[in-house]
């Protein structure tokens, strides 16, 4: 009965999530409330304040189901041991780019994050989210970043701090870029150049070396 209980809470939560990205697909973040919600996933209110405490708290949990799949890569590019860090973050980013690209659920939740979530009074919490997890990626990149100093795959006097943010930068352009004009290059066949442009920018630019 516990078990039963269980798996229903928790086919319950999939049902919100999934009428949460059908609706914040269409409607925008502002413009759909819980009861839309609700409504969608044929659940009370009551029941989506069960699984989530606001709506800030549903944006943040679909925007989680995106991140798994990729952690494996993203370990391995940050682990000292890993004798290919930069060969692990070229294909970390070759898979994220094909992935937008080629996957419904994994664009339209992009498409909401870059295009559709607007930071209003009540999404505050969501904000302040977004900033502590995009501080935590510029340092998981800057951690592969040295290891790919390390293991002389980048060059000794990068910053590794700008070229973190710099790299983190590119990326979030390229992907809302094409979400917003899908049609002005093909992200999928295209994948490879991209993340390989980003990486000469680190092993070339003298901009980003330190100036000591």
């Amino acid at each position: 009965m516990v078990r039963r209980t269980k798996e229903e809470a928790l086919e319950t939560r999939s049902k919100i999530l999934e009428a949460a990205e059908q609706a914040f697909y269409e409607r925008g973040v502002a413009r759909t409330t819980l009861a839309d919600i609700a409504a969608l996933a044929g659940v009370t209110r009551g029941a989506i304040y069960w699984h989530f405490s606001n709506k800030a708290d549903l944006v943040q949990a679909m925007l989680d189901t995106l991140h798994e799949p990729l952690d494996e890569l993203a370990k391995a590019s940050e682990n000292q041991d890993e004798l290919d860090p930069l060969g692990c973050m070229r294909k970390l980013l070759v898979h994220l780019f094909r992935q937008v690209a080629i996957d419904p659920k994994t664009r339209r939740i992009n498409e909401i994050l870059f295009h559709k979530c607007e930071f209003t009074d009540e999404m505050c919490d969501l904000r302040r989210q977004r900033q502590v997890a995009s501080v935590d990626c510029n340092s998981r990149i800057e951690v592969a970043l040295n290891n790919a100093v390390h293991r002389e795959q980048l060059p000794a006097a990068l910053d590794t701090r700008r070229a973190a943010i710099s790299l983190h930068a590119y990326i979030d352009g390229i992907l809302g870029q094409w979400l917003l004009v899908p049609d002005s290059f093909a992200l999928h066949k295209e994948a490879e150049s991209w993340v390989d442009i980003g990486i000469e920018m680190l092993r070339l630019s003298p901009a980003l070396r330190h100036r000591d």
